[in-house]
């Protein structure tokens, strides 16, 4: 079938360890072809099915620059109707900002249409990645999102030893640590509140975050066996690989499991395919939809089959939703 990857710019990708990249490899390798596009490329005109301006894209086998050959080049990407393509996949890393969720609209609305779109438009608005582990009370430590500013002083007086961050960050961007001084407290407030106009999540710090920052996969409902945890290394309180923590594949501890087990149904009758949980010691911390990673760390340390185990389920969605025009609203 033919596959369109919704994702950023191509030539960015790191082919090594990008996720998405192994998706395409393992999705070629099972006959089906591939498409790309960015967001940007969507369109939808009154009395028309959306379309993406796409790419044509043939793997050549490389995990270099040169790791794809495109019969189109920018701009002359030819028009594809979405809901004539066999899935849909929405790969776009944040942030998600105000273009991220008009894509989803336009992509709901292919949907509408009788495109499959994997995870669900719908359920990416849902899900903001940090705000929607709240849902979960038994599973997060202390937690508490507020805009104001003598909120974060009592809760800091409360727990002594606070993470602050904006709801909006990615990769560790804007993490801060507050240690029982309350040093800085004020300023760092005033830093991610803007003021009091920007929302800011609270969580008591978690000292386990020196054995890591777990990723745990979850596909069509179904954990991964296997874990990366994303280790800080040296001064730095962030385990995220973007912000250099060390990657270290491991088994589900019980509580992993435990956590995984119980968000992956509710998750997937959503329409989240794939997901990312993470954990630090027992605390879920996030619950990341947008564009989940680490296939390639997981199975270069393991031997697990990742992006096979994700094309079975992605194939297996698609049977189980065929292309209809009669979807509700339509």
């Amino acid at each position: 079938m033919d596959l369109l990857f919704v994702a950023d710019p191509l030539e960015s990708f790191k082919p090594y360890k990008d996720s998405s990249f192994a998706m395409m490899r393992e999705a070629a390798a099972r006959g089906h072809r591939l498409m790309a596009c960015e967001p940007k490329d969507l369109r939808w005109q009154r009395g028309e099915p959306v379309v993406g301006f796409v790419r044509d894209l043939t793997l050549t086998g490389s995990t270099g620059p040169d790791w794809f050959s495109a019969a189109q080049q920018a701009p002359d990407e030819r028009p594809q109707a979405l809901k004539d393509v066999g899935a849909v996949l929405m790969r776009k890393d944040p942030p998600f900002d105000s273009e991220y969720f008009y894509a989803t609209h336009l992509l709901e609305q292919a949907e509408r249409e009788g495109a499959r779109v994997f995870n669900s438009p719908r359920a990416l608005r849902d899900h903001p990645e940090k705000l929607s582990i709240l849902e979960f009370p038994q599973h997060i430590g202390p937690t508490l999102v507020t805009r104001d500013a003598a909120d974060i002083r009592r809760f800091h007086a409360e727990h002594h030893d606070i993470i602050l961050k904006p709801l909006d960050g990615m990769g560790g961007m804007g993490i801060f640590r507050v240690g029982p001084d309350g040093l800085n407290l004020g300023s760092i407030t005033e830093t991610l509140n803007q003021g009091g106009a920007t929302s800011v999540m609270v969580q008591k710090y978690l000292p386990e975050i020196a054995q890591g920052d777990k990723r745990i996969l979850i596909i069509g409902g179904v954990p991964v066996p296997f874990c990366l945890a994303r280790i800080p290394q040296g001064s730095e309180i962030r385990g995220n690989l973007a912000a250099g923590g060390k990657g270290v594949a491991q088994p589900l501890s019980d509580a992993d499991r435990r956590i995984a087990e119980h968000l992956g149904p509710i998750l997937a009758a959503r329409g989240l395919l794939l997901v990312g949980a993470d954990v630090i010691g027992d605390c879920l911390t996030e619950i990341n939809v947008t564009s989940p990673t680490c296939f390639a760390e997981i199975t270069e340390q393991t031997g697990f089959p990742v992006a096979k185990t994700f094309v079975d389920a992605l194939e297996a969605a698609v049977l189980a939703a065929p292309a209809s025009n009669t979807r509700p609203g339509a």
